[in-house]
């Protein structure tokens, strides 16, 4: 066995999307690389079925999305046209699609759609739903001749040198400026190549189902004008007629999922009267078709994986109706496991083993799905009564390097109990003190748990012991533990210093002297927060953080709704509230070193968070760091480019090798 390497992930395969066929007899998934070389992530797609094993489907890596067309037929986006690639650098709309037989043979274009394709569903005849990018300043291009379309493009270029913003939010971590831009439903017929938009230029559609016989929609949209409201609205569409129908069986509330079964409507939201923006919602049920509801459960949980780690990427469904039940992801304690709700509202947890079910797919009761089990990174495997592993992408980091598991450990508080864990040194030696490092995760509603985390266990290989919990604020332990509303920097800050003392009198080969803290988003909060209230750490490594609540309200995507939300004040109402829960403000009783790590492009918590407390710090005379980069944003360490996150990973271990270990 050897040490597992920084770089090591840059051999990881990660996993996404299952689905079945629809005769159910095949799987076919998505597995995800790095070309290193291209500073790039390759995307193939891969078939399972019962009797030929694994096949690979797709050599070219370069698969962004797919569907099933019928039982031998997969249709998938991707560039790799000459002409199409032009098009697609000079930034014209465009989504290319190819077909593939599962039994072999070269993909075949199957069509173009003249739009920057987000979600597609297949009708009947040839027919798409389609949703897609609008964007208000370049009009509707599709409707132009395909030689004007670049003209109007270019003629927008010109115009490049400034942005107009007229709404808020007006970006949007990960997708760039959003001013006047939608998503957009269309319906696209193949048989005439024909586009058309089902909804109007300012209504964003955010999630879309489709009823099994394929002749009605369900959409979650938000309609705005200048500012972008929490709540938003359930729609119908026919599809046979394309009218399109307000439905919204509650008003004043945030839909966060919404299906059919059979000829009723299951929907999933909160009003979020009680707990804010972050409350976990309920469970209804409309017989009618959205007149009248009613409540079939509220089993306290938020009905999405919130466990944190750094080995996945792509995406899949969370979602799935099949006959009687919707099935669902959903976050309990320190796992993210798949559940089921009956129309009669009877709440069911399928999945039982810690870790994570990060997507899945349901056909007739069965169950496949990808996960991270144990200290394994992520597989595809099947459920019925247990689960049965059908891929070994990734054995070989468990069959070749030195893992170091985490250990529980617990402690009480007034309110309950705060769980946590301790990541020994791989090396660890008798007698021998080791520096440790408290890390803090965002959110700050997700959870650590004990998947597989390449950063932590980089750390550990390093000669570091790690040690983390889920203090109040987190998810997973119901409304109440998860609401920590106007008292940012006190509970969970209680929590944490407890939870560090108890881990050092635990572990006695921890080094009180030589001790760490680093987190991101939230934990970058925490750590800016907690550099200003002690000095019992030598280093800190504070990322994408918030240092000052008023500058984040008026900067990031999110800032306008979630600062008034999280800590009961605006600049107008509190000012003084909002100085007195902002790290800045006690940037001058910092002493200990701190890097700071910011992505330029990360519009949830923008560069000047970590800019000012990086100032303020310099200003001090404390000894600080900052390291931007450029063109990656709020999920850098997730799913930035390769090299960028060897960077990041490189200076946080320089940076904690300098002060922590003996020279």
């Amino acid at each position: 066995m050897e040490n597992l390497k920084l770089k090591d992930f840059v051999d990881y395969k990660s996993l996404s999307n299952p689905t079945f066929s629809p005769n159910g007899e095949n799987i076919a998934f998505n597995v995800h690389s790095v070309n290193l070389e291209d500073n790039k992530y390759k995307t193939d797609i891969f078939i399972w079925n019962q009797i030929g094993g694994i096949k690979k489907l797709t050599w070219s890596s370069d698969v962004e999305s797919f569907f099933w067309k019928d039982d031998r037929t997969l249709i998938f986006k991707s560039f790799r046209d000459i002409k199409d690639l032009e098009k697609k650098d000079s930034n014209q709309p465009l989504s290319p699609y190819y077909k593939i037989d599962i039994d072999g043979g070269e993909a075949q274009k199957a069509f173009t759609i003249p739009l920057n394709v987000s979600s597609i569903y297949s009708l009947n005849n040839d027919n798409y739903l389609i949703l897609g990018d609008f964007d208000q300043h370049l009009g509707e291009l599709w409707k132009l001749p395909e030689d004007k379309r670049q003209l109007r493009i270019d003629e927008q270029k010109e115009e490049k040198a400034f942005e107009v913003l007229d709404e808020i939010p007006f970006w949007s971590n990960g997708e760039g400026f959003t001013n006047k831009k939608r998503n957009r439903l269309y319906i696209y017929s193949n048989k005439n190549n024909d586009l058309k938009e089902l909804t109007d230029e300012f209504t964003n559609v955010i999630s879309l189902s489709l009823s099994k016989d394929k002749t009605r929609a369900l959409l979650i949209c938000s309609s705005f004008i200048d500012k972008m409201n929490v709540f938003n609205d359930l729609f119908q569409v026919n599809v046979e007629t394309f009218n399109l129908e307000k439905i919204s069986p509650i008003k004043k509330f945030e839909y966060s999922y919404a299906d059919y079964v059979d000829d009723k409507i299951i929907f999933l939201g909160s009003d979020m009267k009680e707990y804010g923006v972050n409350e976990n919602p309920k469970i209804y049920l409309s017989h009618d078709l959205g007149k009248t509801y009613v409540k079939i459960a509220e089993p306290d949980i938020s009905t999405y994986n919130s466990v944190n780690s750094d080995v996945r990427f792509g995406e899949g469904r969370s979602f799935k109706v099949d006959g009687e039940y919707l099935y669902f992801i959903a976050t309990k304690n320190y796992s993210s496991d798949l559940f089921r709700v009956s129309v009669d509202g009877k709440v069911v947890q399928l999945t039982k083993k810690e870790g994570s079910v990060d997507s899945f797919d349901v056909f007739n009761g069965e169950i496949t799905y990808v996960g991270l089990r144990d200290l394994y990174l992520q597989e595809l495997y099947k459920f019925t009564d247990d689960e049965t592993k059908l891929t070994g992408f990734n054995q070989w980091v468990n069959d070749s390097k030195t893992l170091s598991k985490p250990q529980m450990l617990t402690i009480n508080t007034e309110d309950g109990k705060i769980t946590g864990w301790v990541v020994s040194p791989t090396n660890l030696e008798k007698d021998k003190k080791y520096p440790g490092i408290l890390y803090i995760h965002g959110g700050p509603k997700t959870v650590f748990g004990t998947v597989f985390n390449h950063e932590l266990q980089v750390l550990a290989n390093n000669g570091y012991f790690v040690f983390f919990l889920n203090p109040r604020g987190s998810d997973g332990y119901g409304n109440a533990f998860a609401d920590i509303r106007g008292q940012y920097g006190s509970l969970d800050y209680s929590d944490i210093m407890d939870f560090v003392d108890s881990v050092l009198e635990d572990y006695p080969a921890i080094s009180r002297t030589d001790l760490g803290v680093a987190g991101g988003s939230y934990g970058g909060y925490m750590t800016n927060w907690i550099i200003g209230h002690t000095n019992r750490f030598k280093a800190a490594v504070s990322q994408r953080s918030i240092s000052n609540w008023t500058s984040f309200f008026g900067t990031s995507d999110i800032g306008y709704f979630f600062t008034p939300d999280q800590t009961r004040a605006t600049p107008w109402d509190n000012q003084d509230l909002l100085w007195d829960n902002s790290p800045l403000k006690y940037a001058n009783k910092v002493e200990t070193p701190t890097l700071f790590i910011h992505s330029q492009d990360d519009y949830r918590c923008w560069l000047p968070e970590g800019i000012q407390m990086f100032t303020a710090l310099k200003y001090h005379g404390v000894e600080s760091r900052m390291v931007m980069f450029k063109g990656e944003n709020h999920d850098l360490s997730r799913s930035g480019k390769a090299k960028a996150r060897i960077k990041r990973m490189e200076e946080i271990l320089e940076w904690f090798d300098k002060f922590l270990k003996k020279q």
